[in-house]
């Protein structure tokens, strides 16, 4: 008889990935795997940033015909010699090791004061998803080579003189990208050149060319203005007030700042067309906006409010928002950010909290300065913010107004906002009254509602809906939002809905994902006309507080991290930054109870510095996925929600 091989688990079933291993491995948790565009703009960054460091003025890619890419450089040339403390040659280091470059030394005297390569993983990622990756340096009179396979030296490094046909210094980097790691091996052109465009519409008198072998086609861009010609030239309409555009940075007195931080902006404000709105951090494109977009966002809306108000333009009962101002100005902006915290490694969003405060500190005076100087423009635009004003008001009445009279009463634990626009208004789900009494103090009452919640909220993946009313806390839900229970292939009535966002806030502890879980049962599965809409959105606040001290030009600060993972990689980036072991405090939150208010502002309520997540599908159908919540929800599903646990155990994370 057949026994069954039970897997030993002892000290030789733990693996410790080596080197790029981890890279290969989750290719998903370093770069865009849908195609190799990302693995290759890590290599132009290095080359843009030596460009913006003042040591390059061409920059060259060049795309072979067997699907091979070269990046050129006339840079100061990549270092061969050996690293002082690794003993290893320093090009080696940077294309196989994680967190090693240039750009973590920060302080006066850094390779790199601004730069947008700053998680240290960048090159050494496109080595290991790369078949084949051949580097050349020229620096110093000579010419260094090596030649890797899958982030493998095959080519130790040889150093040799240059010779007469050999540039004076720069480097060259061809790219084998491995299709293995990537649904496409096809990189989409039309991504590639707007990268490219960019690049020089950022860096003035800086020439980007790129050479397509393939097609035969050669495009080169130099710009002389920069910010302004691009914008004029991207305009879908003629602007309807000249262009403002400005720069500010900090010197070296400033008192928040480090010296050289600050931004450059080219806004244009249209009545109708497309909205161009493009923004970057130290020339890195973030496609996804984040708070250097919010900084300008608020530094516009401050200068033209102040404005009205100085000129009483301002009508009767009109209350203006920052999207008023905000909704048909059109932009590029570039912020150069010291330390920026990128999302995710991509870094296609800005999470920086201190460039709101940046971009908008140095936004706000200059256009201030700029609306008085030119009080026709300064009443033109006021008349545009005032119009979109009345118009989002008048739809927000409009909504109220379909209502009718059989309203039901308010649940009166609800602390209502002031707005009626869906656009804007939102309420949070809150876990427990300590947590909502913090978040009734610190939210925004335009806007922001607050909904407690007494304990654990009721699992109703098997309750029918017409007893889905004598649980309170349910009851108060749909009655708060304005729309009753219903099922997927049912059409309910949203006229009646109250809030554009309805976002769900727990503790960031497993506790609180429990009682997120059964509300997102909820509405799956009595109010799925929510989630797909867009309605329902998840609050993630942070589950640790960094204390840090000064270090270099950066003043003391407090950094919020999600988890454990953001947690190490900040006390990383502290120790690469100098700071001693120890130096910082770490302060874990138990719960929201334990915030106070202008905490929970600032790391969960806040639309500028929060993360909110919209709740959807995925991956999966409507269909597939009710079979998977009935697996983990459904109360005869003991069995299959055992076997789910045993096929993806490997998978899970738990908080003890």
């Amino acid at each position: 008889m057949a026994t069954k091989q039970i897997s030993e688990y002892s000290e030789n079933s733990i693996r410790v990935l080596k080197g790029l291993e981890p890279v290969k491995q989750r290719p998903g948790m370093y770069t865009r795997t849908d195609n190799p565009l990302h693995i290759i703009q890590e290599v132009i960054d290095n080359s843009a940033d030596e460009a913006l460091a003042g040591h390059g003025k061409k920059i060259s890619v060049t795309l072979h015909a067997d699907g091979s890419v070269s990046i050129e450089d006339d840079g100061r040339g990549i270092p061969f010699g050996m690293h002082p403390e690794e003993k290893a040659p320093v090009m080696e280091l940077v294309f196989t090791r994680l967190h090693a470059g240039g750009k973590f030394d920060k302080g006066s005297g850094g390779a790199y004061s601004f730069s947008g390569g700053l998680h240290g993983v960048g090159v050494s990622v496109t080595n290991a998803l790369s078949k084949r990756m051949q580097v050349l340096s020229f620096r110093e009179g000579k010419v260094a080579g090596m030649v890797f396979q899958g982030g493998d030296v095959v080519e130790k490094l040889q150093v040799k003189a240059a010779g007469k046909e050999d540039r004076k210094s720069g480097t060259c980097v061809t790219v084998w990208p491995d299709p293995k790691y990537f649904e496409s091996a096809a990189l989409p052109l039309q991504e590639l050149t707007h990268l490219l465009r960019s690049k020089a519409v950022l860096m003035p008198g800086v020439s980007v060319h790129l050479n397509n072998e393939k097609t035969k086609e050669n495009q080169t861009w130099l710009y002389k203005a920069g910010l302004r010609d691009y914008l004029l030239q991207t305009l879908s309409s003629d602007p309807v007030i000249p262009l403002f555009e400005g720069e500010g940075f900090a010197d070296s007195g400033h008192e928040s700042f480090a010296e050289g931080e600050g931004a450059t902006w080219c806004v244009a404000f249209t009545e109708d067309g497309q909205a161009v709105r493009e923004s970057y951090v130290n020339l890195i494109p973030t496609s996804a906006g984040g708070t250097h977009e919010s900084g300008l966002r608020e530094g516009l809306f401050q200068a033209v409010k102040n404005f009205i108000d100085l000129h009483a333009l301002l009508p009767k009962g009109v209350k203006l928002l920052p999207e008023d101002v905000f909704s048909r100005a059109n932009y590029v902006l570039s912020a150069k950010v010291l330390d920026p915290q990128f999302q995710g490694q991509i870094k296609e969003r800005l999470n920086s909290r201190d460039a709101v405060r940046l971009v908008s500190s140095f936004v706000r005076p200059n256009l201030e300065l700029w609306l008085n100087e030119h009080v026709e423009y300064g009443k033109k635009l006021a008349e545009l913010a005032i119009k979109a004003a009345q118009f989002r008001q008048r739809a927000g009445q409009k909504v109220e107004k379909r209502k009718g009279s059989g309203v039901a009463v308010l649940p009166g634990k609800l602390t209502d906002c002031e707005s009626k626009d869906l656009a804007y208004n939102e309420v949070f789900l809150v876990e427990g009254d300590s947590a909502g009494g913090s978040a009734k103090m610190g939210r925004d009452k335009e806007s922001q509602a607050i909904l407690p919640l007494r304990g654990k909220v009721l699992n109703t993946w098997e309750v029918e809906r017409d007893r889905l009313f004598a649980n309170n806390e349910i009851h108060d839900i749909s009655v708060a939002i304005g729309v009753d229970p219903h099922g997927a292939d049912d059409e309910p009535d949203l006229s009646g809905l109250r809030y554009g966002k309805i976002c769900i806030l727990s503790d960031a502890d497993v506790d609180g994902s429990h009682i997120q879980v059964l509300l997102l049962t909820l509405f799956f599965k009595h109010f799925p006309k929510l989630i797909e809409t867009g309605h329902v959105y998840i609050a993630r606040p942070p589950l640790f507080r960094v204390d840090a001290p000064a270090r270099g030009k950066k003043p003391a600060t407090k950094i919020y991290t999600l988890d454990e993972g953001e947690l190490t990689a900040v006390l990383d980036k502290l120790r690469k930054d100098g700071v001693k072991e120890g130096a910082w405090s770490i302060s874990r939150f138990k719960g929201l109870g334990e915030m106070n208010a202008e905490q929970l502002w600032e790391t969960t309520l806040n639309p500028d510095t929060r993360r909110l997540l919209p709740v959807q599908l995925g991956d999966l159908d409507f269909v597939q996925t009710q079979l998977l919540m009935s697996q983990l929800m459904g109360k005869g599903e003991a069995q299959a929600r055992r076997d789910l646990m045993e096929l993806h155990a490997d998978e899970i994370e738990v908080d003890i």
